[in-house]
């Protein structure tokens, strides 16, 4: 086991952008490295764990940056495996570095992370969603994951009225307004650029443009855990019934356009579901291009009079890459849904063992498809929450 700890040390900078109106002690950054057995004994994966505490400062995205090109050149990362995980605690402090930090976190494929009773605020909260576990070109895969239980929270940057005065060397009034406006302009240009870079809902930059400085937008709903892309953790399944759940999952995967109540949601037997599907199917075969033995066998009702067959021929389907539900558990169609002149009805199978294993497809009068909108990798049972429902109430 390896542990580093790097004070980090206020620099100066050629014409500071001074957006931070408090006063507190640099940032605290602690290094933990362990050896986990790899493919081989002589070559074991190094899984580094940081740990940034206090305030945002100038120069603190410089002494991160040096530790983690040091990592880097460590070698040991696991194939598809975030080059370390970082965990935040801060109150804020300088939005420059917080968004510095944020670019880092991207940039050499950094996850982050909030622990439970742990606060991540202001700009240490912006950096967080700069949280990456990977690159696939050009993709980047997002990892910044929240405890049930901790506190994200984002508010509107802040101008020092006192370092105005001190970059201008006067008590002007009139060229501290005018110096405060200009600043003011940049921040919410640094903000918006960095939303696009990281992928961020841009409603929710405006939102947060609007607010006073003094309040907070915390993280609570299930609806901006999915804005945000932030994925919690130690998050149970919701105490509600399955058709409910499956209605959620269906409001959802058609991205809320015309959300219905579970009213609307009738439950199926896996036996119903594959065989109301390969009507479907039968009766629409030019839009799903089926050719082949498979198109025979569709075009053979003689088939769908035996279960096994069903059976063979809805797997044999879906391997082909038509788009059909994996059933993996109860059925639910779920109807209702109009988008413009079309009605679109969703099917959805879920396991009622597995919060984040389900599947879902969208019916529509000319085919399937897959859900116009997924659920984030790794936390699948967002899915199956209300959008406006709260999963991290404040403490």
């Amino acid at each position: 086991m390896l542990t580093l700890w790097a004070r980090c040390a206020r620099v100066s900078l050629i014409a500071p952008l001074w957006l931070c109106a408090f006063a507190a002690h640099a940032a605290t950054i602690t290094v933990n490295t362990e050896a986990v057995p790899g493919p081989t004994p002589n070559t074991p994966i190094l899984v580094h764990t940081l740990r940034l505490t206090g305030m945002f400062e100038q120069g603190d995205s410089d002494t991160l940056r040096r530790i983690l090109v040091l990592l880097d050149r460590r070698g040991g990362r696991a194939p598809d495996a975030p080059l370390a995980t970082v965990e935040l605690s801060s109150a804020g402090g300088d939005l420059i570095e917080g968004l510095k930090t944020g670019y880092l976190f991207s940039e050499f494929d950094v996850a982050t992370v909030v622990r439970k009773r742990d606060s991540c605020l202001s700009a240490c909260a912006l950096a967080f969603l700069g949280g990456t576990s990977s690159h696939l070109p050009p993709t980047r895969l997002p990892s910044c994951s929240l405890e049930i239980g901790s506190t994200l929270g984002f508010h509107n940057f802040a101008a020092s009225t006192n370092a105005l005065r001190r970059s201008l060397g006067s008590e002007d009034g009139l060229a501290s307004e005018r110096q405060g406006f200009h600043m003011g302009r940049a921040g919410a240009a640094l903000l918006m650029q960095y939303a696009a870079d990281m992928d961020i809902d841009q409603a929710f930059v405006a939102q947060l443009l609007s607010r006073a400085t003094v309040s907070y937008d915390y993280l609570t709903r299930v609806g901006a855990f999915l804005a945000l892309r932030v994925c919690p953790i130690g998050l149970d399944r919701p105490r509600i019934s399955l058709a409910e759940q499956a209605t959620n999952i269906c409001n959802h995967s058609t991205a809320w356009l015309s959300p219905v109540t579970s009213l609307q949601a009738r439950p199926m037997t896996a036996r119903q579901a594959r065989r109301r599907l390969l009507e479907y199917i039968q009766s629409n075969m030019l839009s799903f291009s089926v050719r082949g033995a498979l198109a025979d066998q569709l075009a053979s009702y003689s088939v769908m009079r035996v279960e096994r067959a069903v059976e063979n021929l809805y797997a044999d389907l879906r391997a082909a890459g038509v788009p059909l539900p994996e059933i993996v558990g109860p059925v639910f169609e779920v109807g209702g849904y109009q988008i413009g002149i079309y009605s679109l009805t969703c099917v959805v199978s879920l396991s009622p063992d597995d919060p984040d294993k389900y599947d879902v497809v969208i019916q529509g009068p000319k085919g399937m498809a897959r859900a116009y909108r997924s659920a984030p990798e790794g936390c699948r049972r967002l899915f199956l929450y209300d959008q406006d429902a709260v999963i991290n109430p404040r403490p």
